[in-house]
């Protein structure tokens, strides 16, 4: 499943932004408890209301912001967004930043790089409420996710090449304050749980950096598996970092920077997330349409429990409570799941290749 692209300077760009015009995105009012789902063939966020599992809204992501107060594009000549990756909430939930990478990043995130290119990668800035355009800030590479600190303060965004860097921006300003550099070919940038420690998978070197976000210091590199994808935040001091290639999960500790336990899965993960309220790590199996669950003994090791059917292209996993949505890139829909009976609800129609989810309540 796994694919190898290389990409020319003058392709990408014309990848990023399509030619075809559209309507400004008209003010929403998404005032109830829901879910963000970014459709990365479709270029639009699926808003999914919470309490009847059924999308509410849909937002078009487009490179218009005059409608915010800002210098946009105007009106009259507005373009779609290409291939949405991810998204996030700020602390304060009136805002969400979704990645921009211009590129298919649906059957695997194995990518050899051709250098920058031209009017590429962005980070979308939305209001999380109106549906609208805030800001897009552009950046010089593709990214595969934005995300902001535990402050609200910084939005963070990985550069996908063999130098390795991580940019951090302003999140009032949308200025540019820092470049960190990392290990090759970065994809997810995130937080522990408090914030504490920001992590950022390295495809390329098969390690995880630890930063301190106060300094910007690489505090520690952490060896993992094979093409790690995301380390991603456990409610438990944990980062659980999937590894692609490598069909592992690599289990991290916050408070050492160690791995503290490799699971073994014998498939390509999507991705992985852990459930505080049952000691449960769950892990997309995109290929095989399932999500498998590991249970956590006394000793915090992981034995395997069983698996969820859900449908096809299975990716990205958000829990509320004891109800799970997860995201089926191929089958363009969300799998609603109860957590204790490991059994689906329903699946909830979204659009094309949706990837990432974050929910708001």
């Amino acid at each position: 499943m796994k694919k190898t692209i290389s990409i020319l300077a003058s392709a990408f760009g014309l990848m990023v932004i399509s030619c075809s015009k559209t309507d400004p995105q008209p003010e929403l009012n998404i005032n109830y408890p829901s879910a963000y789902v970014v459709n990365g063939a479709a270029g639009t966020l699926s808003v999914i209301n919470l309490t009847t599992n059924e999308v509410a809204d849909v937002i078009q992501l487009t490179d218009n912001t005059s409608s915010a107060g800002h210098n946009g594009h105007g009106s009259s000549n507005i373009s779609l967004l290409q291939y949405p990756h991810h998204v996030y909430l700020n602390p304060a939930k009136n805002q969400i930043a979704v990645a921009v990478p211009g590129v298919d990043l649906s059957e695997g995130h194995g990518l050899a790089h051709t250098g920058t290119h031209t009017g590429g990668a962005k980070v979308a800035v939305l209001d999380a409420v109106k549906g609208q355009n805030i800001k897009l800030i552009d950046v010089p590479l593709m990214n595969h996710n934005a995300v902001y600190t535990a402050d609200g303060k910084e939005i963070w965004t990985s550069q996908m090449d063999l130098k390795g860097t991580v940019l951090v921006y302003d999140a009032a300003t949308y200025a540019l304050k820092n470049t960190i550099n990392v290990g090759k070919e970065p994809t997810e940038v995130t937080f522990s749980a408090d914030g504490s420690v920001a992590f950022v998978a390295n495809g390329a070197d098969n390690t995880v950096s630890a930063i301190n976000p106060t300094t910007k210091t690489i505090i520690a590199t952490i060896a993992v598996g094979k093409n790690p994808v995301g380390a991603w935040t456990g409610t438990d001091n944990r980062m659980y970092a999937d590894n692609e290639d490598g069909q592992t999960v690599s289990v991290i500790d916050v408070k050492t920077l160690k791995v503290v336990e490799t699971v073994n899965l014998g498939f390509m993960p999507g991705y992985a997330a852990f459930n505080g309220d049952t000691k449960e790590l769950w892990v997309t199996d995109p290929t095989a349409a399932k999500v498998h669950w590991w249970k956590q003994d006394a000793n915090k090791k992981f034995v395997k429990g069983g698996t969820i059917a859900t449908a096809a292209g299975t990716h990205a996993i958000a829990f509320k409570g004891l109800v799970a949505y997860i995201t089926n890139q191929e089958a363009a829909n969300v799998s609603v799941v109860d957590v204790l009976k490991h059994e689906k609800i329903k699946d909830i129609k979204v659009g094309e290749k949706p990837n990432g989810i974050v929910l708001k309540f």
